[in-house]
C-alpha cells in the first residue's frame, strides 16, 4: 500500500469528520493515508489486527467462509465507518476476512493508538460505539434479507449499498463476484440483473454497471435497505 502526506487528503471519512476539529488535529499525527487496491485482503479470519482503517471512499467487504472455501458477504464498510471494531471491543482478533471491493484510499491508525484513544473516553469513543451499533444493525438485517427476500430485491439492496459509498454512477462488478458477495448462484445474479436492466434501472455490460434510476432501485428493493439507512442516520447524525 502506498502512502502520501496526510495533510493533503480531504477529510471524506464521516466518523473522522464528525470529530471536533481540535480532537481531529490531535489525532492527525497518528493517521496515515494509504491506498487500498482492488481485492487487497486487509485481514484474515483469526488475525490479530495491527491497524484500523477509516475509508475515504470505495468499499471494504467483510466475508464469512466455510470449510469448502465458499464465502459470503456479511457486512460492508465505506466512508461512513471503519474497519477494526475488535481492536477496541477487547479481543483484537478479526472475526472475518476483510477485502477491498471498490478501490480507493483510507486513513490508517495503529491498533495500540486506537485502543488508547478509545480508553480516553472522549468524542472518538462515543462515535465508535455508535458506529458499532449501526454496523451490527447492518449485519443482522443483511442476514434476514438474504434468508427472506427475492434475488432481485436483494440485488437492488446491494447495489444501493455500493452506490451510497461510491462517487460515481458507474462501477466494475462482475456477476461472479456479486454471486460470491450475496451467496447466490451466478445464474441467479444474471437473471436478477437482467430483470433490473429490462426495467430500466441499471445498464450492465462486461462487468460494468451503470445506475440509471436510483429512485427506481429504491422502490424495487426490499425494506432492509431503508431500515439500515435510517438507523445509521439516527446513530451517526
Amino acid at each position: 500500500m502506498s502512502t502520501s502526506a496526510t495533510s493533503c487528503v480531504p477529510l471524506k471519512n464521516r466518523l473522522l469528520a464528525a470529530l471536533p476539529s481540535e480532537e481531529y488535529e490531535r489525532l492527525l499525527p497518528h493517521l496515515k493515508h494509504v491506498s487500498l487496491p482492488l481485492r487487497e485482503i486487509l485481514c484474515q479470519t483469526g488475525d490479530r489486527m495491527k491497524y484500523a482503517w477509516f475509508p475515504l471512499s470505495g468499499m471494504i467487504s467483510m466475508l464469512s467462509g466455510v470449510s469448502d472455501g465458499a464465502n459470503v458477504e456479511v457486512g460492508v464498510i465505506g466512508n461512513e465507518g471503519m474497519l477494526g471494531l475488535p481492536i477496541f471491543l477487547g479481543s483484537g482478533i478479526a472475526p472475518n476476512q476483510a477485502i477491498v471491493q471498490v478501490a480507493d484510499g483510507a486513513m490508517r491508525m495503529k491498533a495500540d493508538i486506537l485502543r488508547a484513544e478509545f480508553k480516553r473516553a472522549g468524542p472518538l469513543q462515543v462515535l465508535l460505539l455508535r458506529y458499532t451499533q449501526a454496523f451490527f444493525t447492518q449485519v443482522s438485517q443483511s442476514a434476514a434479507c438474504n434468508r427472506l427476500h427475492a434475488l432481485d430485491q436483494r440485488l437492488c439492496r446491494w447495489l444501493l449499498v455500493v452506490h451510497d459509498r461510491m462517487e460515481s454512477d458507474h462501477f466494475l462488478l462482475t456477476h461472479e463476484f456479486i454471486s460470491h458477495m450475496l451467496g447466490m448462484r451466478r445464474s441467479g445474479v444474471s437473471e436478477a440483473a437482467s430483470t433490473l436492466q429490462n426495467a430500466g434501472l441499471i445498464h450492465y455490460s462486461h462487468g460494468k454497471i451503470h445506475i440509471l434510476n436510483r429512485e427506481g432501485l429504491e422502490s424495487a428493493s426490499c425494506e432492509c435497505y431503508q431500515i439500515v439507512k435510517e438507523m445509521s442516520a439516527r446513530l451517526l447524525a
